[in-house]
């Protein structure tokens, strides 16, 4: 006597091909649409990682971006002469041989011009004296221009120092730069966290690369899971729209900068949900350049898990390689932390 197989236990001996023959029209159509969903989402995901990719190089490469900077000095209460001549108290890689004076005094500074040279002040030609003013005033920093516009001056305050960056559109840096190496952006790596906020005005202590320790706004952490492990990072918050994380993981000194990443998130719904994209983790501005002031991880952010996504270590041409002539700079003390 012939005995029939159930259809469901024959459906399900058959290969995939055959599987499909065994659903309904109803159901195919709707396991097509699920398949072009998913395809979609595939598509949209791998565009919007590269369009980040594209954007994060054209920022670098501003004339006025990281990769511009060559020179961070500290300035001492006093006045000072500086320019690119060695006989300068403040020695710039780039310019006129003398620029004129700088004074500081009790927080004020003072920029009086060599006679006879051609600056700028905000964009408008510089007639004179000038007061200058840092970039923790609310407006920014005043910018003297020079080399027609190639070259910018700003201060920057950092605790109770203050130091004079300088940027040109011609920097090693910038114009000797390489491109930046990622690891393959993967789907799984863009993970939804939790924000647990901290009481209103709640600070942490971020320590920087030139030694300055600065108490910022962070305002919770986020919690996340990878790999059935729950991690933590403490939020900062800059104002805007984002929150910003400064951290280091197992990768950190080996395949990724030695300082660590910052990765933006923008800021919890109603519910307390973020969504953390590290193929989004991006190198600090110290990773470029050595002229820029790079705030460490703080202890709480360093992950015992390897991040293997966004950007790794950036390898410049010996050409470009971040510092130059150093003498008369703030020089990062150690290789060990991220960057502003």
């Amino acid at each position: 006597m012939l005995r029939l197989i159930p259809r469901p236990l024959l459906c399900a001996a058959l290969l995939l091909p055959a599987l499909a023959a065994c659903d309904s029209p109803q159901q195919q159509a709707q396991a097509k649409r699920e398949a072009e969903q998913v395809a979609a989402a595939s598509e949209t995901f791998a565009r919007d990682e590269q369009l980040w990719r594209e954007h994060r190089r054209e920022e670098l490469l501003k004339p006025d971006g990281w990769t511009s900077l060559i020179g961070l000095h500290p300035i001492d209460e006093g006045s000072h002469y500086f320019g690119s001549d060695p006989d300068n108290g403040i020695r710039v890689g780039a310019g006129p041989e003398h620029f004129g004076m700088l004074t500081l005094t009790r927080g004020k500074l003072r920029f009086v011009p060599e006679r006879g040279a051609q600056f700028t002040l905000n964009d408008q030609p510089l007639k004179g004296a000038a007061t200058l003013l840092a970039d923790d005033y609310p407006a920014g920093p005043s910018k003297i221009g020079f080399d027609e516009g190639k070259g910018v001056l700003t201060v920057i305050k950092r605790g109770d120092r203050y130091l004079l960056r300088v940027r040109h559109s011609e920097a090693p840096t910038l114009t000797g730069f390489k491109g930046i190496d990622y690891w393959p952006a993967q789907e799984d790596w863009k993970i939804s966290g939790k924000f647990v906020a901290h009481p209103a005005g709640k600070t942490i202590d971020i320590a920087n690369i030139i030694g300055t320790i600065e108490a910022t706004p962070n305002p919770g952490a986020i919690e996340f899971e990878r790999d059935g492990q729950t991690y933590r990072i403490e939020a900062l918050d800059q104002g805007g729209d984002e929150l910003m994380l400064v951290f280091a993981d197992r990768t950190s000194g080996h395949t990724s900068y030695s300082a660590g990443r910052f990765l933006d998130v923008a800021r919890p719904n109603l519910q307390g949900k973020v969504i953390l994209d590290f193929n989004k983790a991006y190198n600090p501005p110290c990773a470029f350049t050595a002229y820029a002031t790079c705030p460490l991880p703080p202890p709480e952010n360093r992950l015992n898990l390897e991040v293997l996504a966004g950007e790794k270590t950036y390898k410049p041409s010996a050409a470009a390689a971040p510092g130059g002539d150093t003498q008369h700079s703030a020089k990062p003390e150690t290789a060990a932390a991220p960057a502003s």
